[in-house]
């Protein structure tokens, strides 16, 4: 075996065991979702050592067709999702403030209670063990294959969730480019994936506390830590990967928003956007380690969940701050009794 041999088989079990380790990353260990967007930006903007990055970009030249399928989740639930109650953030007045355009706490707590209002009127949508949650969307993401952020064109998304209990080496499947692919288990999981944070079936959402501090401890638990990275944004991005990849119960969707207000610096923006440009209230929070603001777009009228976006809030080697990263929109959600099969047919 030659020393580039040797190279190429250390840099896969560091990356294996970096993905391990991530933030699930959404969809193929999962689909072309949300939780594979986040992984790879992880691996991409929070790793600083400029020749990693160029052993990555060097990768994913080396197999195109999975770097196509790094996309943003398109999944929400049918209810109005739920961010939370009348609990101050204070992260900004205590610190001084945080990014300077990022809305005031005072009134970001009132705009949280009203839609985990909204989420609390929700009618439960019912989800059988042997259905499939069936979601459709469409959203962008960038290419960092060249050193550079470069945004892909808008794509139409469409994926189907395995609800069955226990651990699953195939969990549903996913279209886009025209290709209907498998869905496999998350990297690693050899016996199968189980139901959880990485796969988040209705079952297993409806088992979560329901008590927003309770909520919050078990999630800093359960979500994977990377060396050097900012908890509470980890904690953000669980919570986003968890509203945006599949239906929740209302119950659960409540408690998930009430914990999200408990992490410092969240915060509301104007004029938030997503995918299909539909304008909306924009629920955020900064990575202040890697500069990425992530955030999630609500239906200024029913408070409903529309999708999310992303951009760079300082320069990066990669980009200029403002510099966008991607984005999503929900086209529709709903539950079917086969993968492949659409609710209209």
């Amino acid at each position: 075996m030659t020393g580039t041999d040797d190279g190429r088989e250390a840099y896969a079990a560091e990356r294996a065991e970096l993905a391990r380790l991530l933030p699930p990353a959404p969809g193929t260990d999962l689909p072309p979702g949300r939780h594979e967007h986040h992984r790879e930006r992880l691996m991409n903007l929070i790793d600083d050592d400029t020749a990693r990055a160029r052993d990555r970009a060097r990768e994913r030249a080396d197999r195109p067709d999975r770097s196509r399928l790094l996309r943003p989740s398109f999944l929400a639930p049918a209810t109005a999702l739920a961010v939370a109650g009348a609990l101050v953030l204070g992260y900004a007045a205590q610190n001084g403030g945080g990014p300077a355009d990022t809305g005031d706490t005072r009134s970001v707590s009132q705009v949280l209670l009203r839609i985990s209002d909204a989420a609390g009127k929700g009618e439960a949508l019912p989800v059988r063990d042997d259905q499939f949650v069936y979601t459709r969307g469409t959203g962008r993401d960038v290419d960092l294959t060249t050193g550079k952020l470069v945004v892909q064109p808008l794509e139409e998304s469409e994926t189907w969730y395995s609800q069955k209990p226990g651990p699953q080496k195939k969990l549903g499947l996913s279209r886009q480019y025209g290709e209907t692919l498998p869905i496999n288990a998350e990297l690693g999981d050899s016996e199968g994936t189980r139901p959880g944070l990485h796969r988040p079936t209705y079952r297993w959402l409806a088992t979560l506390p329901t008590d927003p501090q309770e909520l919050l401890d078990y999630l800093s638990e359960i979500t994977p830590e990377f060396e050097g990275e900012d908890r509470d944004q980890a904690l953000f991005e669980a919570i986003g990967g968890l509203i945006g990849d599949t239906i929740l119960p209302p119950g659960t969707a409540a408690a998930l928003y009430k914990a999200a207000a408990l992490i410092p610096g969240v915060t509301e923006t104007p004029d938030a956007v997503d995918a299909l440009g539909r304008k909306g209230v924009g629920i955020a929070r900064d990575d202040e380690r890697s500069g990425v603001r992530t955030e999630w777009v609500f239906d200024p009228e029913d408070l409903s969940y529309l999708g999310w976006s992303s951009h760079l809030t300082k320069d990066t080697e990669y980009g200029k701050k403002g510099d966008f990263l991607g984005d999503s929109a929900v086209i529709e959600t709903a539950v079917v009794d086969k993968a492949g099969v659409r609710p209209r047919d």
